[in-house]
């Protein structure tokens, strides 16, 4: 099932704030995307607006190119997750993901055996088994989530609408749970939207990344393209650990203004005139001078070593700077060199060049 989200205006309430300030979205069938931004971007904002929980000033949402102009229009079509759970704590796990059936108007209410087969497959397929006669307090916090999730399916909607669903598990019950949720989306085939304030998260799981501030998108784009071509510097600097140079661009090549970076020549189509240089730390490179420099110190920072780098911290000037280098290369201190930063991406007034 398609979304898509057109010109939506939401002020807050008696203000004249935007909230949303003219969001327009595609999503097409089966794709995962995942909103991220700061806190006050308009990312759950957006996804409530998508349910139909809260209302827009302007703007229409369609599913499949119909209009939605009411929670009923949406009625088992989306589940929605909640980042808190909301699960009922007086009543069983089964009944928890058969609350969505339950309530159904009783000409289109399956029967009881039909529900009660609708509970078994949802309890194996969110790795459930024999726990649908538990209470929710008697469950970890993954598997609180997963009942979650299972509620949100059961009346077989198309559309699985997830608000920050993993905020409040631990790291390593988050990696194993959002695997497992790409796997279900594919495995079912759904639409996904994710709100997510995880970037880590966002990159591994969604096809693409929607990028918000302000109650505005700042850009929609894969993974991919988000790291090679950010539109802005708050999206690169958003989407991972980023290190900015100040320079000036002259005759087709970026001179920092600290002498102990290396120009570099850049790409066609960008003028004179002062820029930004920014890009990741596993992108700088250290090259020997070819005149005599000050003495640059690289030492050990005691992140220590990930995803096959060892972390440093490098001091330039009265700037420290993160520093990656492979594992495999071992230059604890390193004196008299310069910095290449010629992968650098660059901006103008805080936008991308060229």
């Amino acid at each position: 099932m398609s979304i898509e989200v057109c010109n939506l205006v939401r002020l807050a309430p008696g203000t004249q704030q935007r909230l949303l300030d003219d969001v327009s979205l595609k999503v097409p069938d089966g794709a995962f995307v995942a909103l991220v931004g700061p806190s006050g971007a308009g990312k759950t904002t957006l996804l409530r607006a998508i349910a139909g929980l809260d209302s827009c000033n302007s703007g229409s949402v369609l599913l499949d190119d119909r209009p939605m102009t009411s929670v009923k229009d949406r009625a088992g079509r989306m589940g929605f997750v909640f980042q808190n759970y909301a699960l009922f704590p007086h009543v069983t796990v089964a009944r928890n993901i058969a609350f969505g059936l339950d309530v159904q108007p009783r000409a289109e209410r399956p029967s009881r055996q039909l529900i009660a087969r609708r509970v078994e497959e949802l309890l194996e397929l969110m790795q459930l088994q024999g726990m649908g006669g538990k209470h929710p307090a008697k469950l970890s916090g993954g598997q609180r989530q997963r009942v979650a999730l299972a509620r949100a399916l059961a009346t077989g909607p198309r559309v699985l609408l997830l608000d920050e669903p993993f905020g409040a598990l631990d790291p390593i019950v988050r990696r194993s749970i959002r695997t497992w949720l790409r796997e279900l989306h594919d495995t079912l085939g759904l639409t996904t939207i994710l709100v997510t304030h995880d970037q880590e998260e966002a990159l591994e799981v969604a096809d693409r990344i929607v990028v918000m501030q302000s109650g505005r998108i700042m850009q929609d784009a894969t993974p991919l393209d988000l790291d090679e071509q950010p539109a802005t510097e708050f999206v690169m600097e958003f989407l991972g650990e980023a290190v900015s140079f100040a320079g000036e661009v002259r005759h087709g090549r970026m001179l920092p203004d600290d002498a102990l970076v290396l120009p570099f020549a850049v790409p066609q189509g960008v003028s004179d005139g002062p820029v930004v240089a920014m890009l990741r730390p596993y992108e700088i490179t250290i090259q020997k001078p070819g005149s005599e420099q000050d003495v640059l110190s690289i030492y050990a920072a005691p992140r220590g070593t990930r995803n096959g780098y060892r972390h440093y911290t490098l001091q330039l000037g009265e700037r420290i700077i993160p520093f990656y280098r492979p594992v495999d290369e071992t230059d604890a201190q390193v004196q008299g060199v310069a910095l290449d930063i010629s992968r650098s991406r660059l901006f103008r007034q805080g936008l991308l060049c060229g």
